[in-house]
């Protein structure tokens, strides 16, 4: 097909997709002439997972072409998903060495618990930190002493993702499915979380009202 065609395949416009050409992230099509290329289905995907990444993940263009070097290197699957996921957002909050000490403590609890590790400084790690600390801040600890609850039902619902991930064909299919599931999934679990609030909240502040 050529880029018009690619274009409406891939619901891509033809001056983004001349853009990732010349950035290298998209594979250069098959030169047919000095001015005209042709292109196939895995054009048609590596612009969906560029998409995904920028749109969905809200990756920037570096880190995009970080996770397309990995994945086209063949990088063990386990870090090629460290890359594509090291761009997702995560909250950041500025914390001093005693709020750091006490989240610390309950988050290593909480992972032990659940067999998980924890590193001091990674950036999950220091993105719970901050939370935690937010509640303290608050005056809401006692949102936390739900945390390893939380924590059992996060295991579950990672396990259930790892299987889908784990599932897909290709290392380009399980990078796009595990930054739509992540960043999709923690949506969607927003959402129930609200609706089942509303219906809580009803039954228990509404009666007889």
């Amino acid at each position: 097909m050529r880029m018009a065609e690619l274009s409406t395949e891939s619901g891509v416009p033809v001056a983004t997709i001349k853009y990732y050409l010349r950035e290298g992230l998209l594979t250069p099509g098959e030169r047919t002439s000095p001015n005209q290329a042709r292109y196939g289905a895995a054009h048609v995907r590596q612009l969906k997972l560029i998409r995904a990444l920028m749109d969905i993940g809200g990756l920037s263009i570096s880190e995009v072409g970080a996770v397309l070097e990995a994945v086209k290197d063949e990088t063990p699957t386990h870090d090629v998903l460290g890359v594509a996921t090291h761009g997702l957002k995560m909250p950041k909050v500025a914390v001093d060495d005693e709020g750091r000490a006490w989240a610390m403590a309950r988050i290593e609890a909480m992972a032990a618990e659940n067999g998980w590790e924890v590193k001091p400084g990674d950036e999950v790690v220091e993105a719970l930190v901050g939370v935690l600390c937010t509640f303290r801040e608050l005056d809401r600890v006692q949102f936390l002493d739900g945390l390893d609850h939380y924590a059992r039902l996060a295991a579950e619902m990672v396990e259930k993702d790892i299987a889908l991930v784990a599932a897909m064909p290709d290392t380009e299919s399980i990078v796009e499915t595990a930054v739509i599931g992540t960043v999709l999934g923690e949506a969607l679990f927003s959402v129930l979380r609200r609706l089942g609030h509303q219906t809580v909240s009803r039954k228990r502040f509404t009666q007889g009202s």
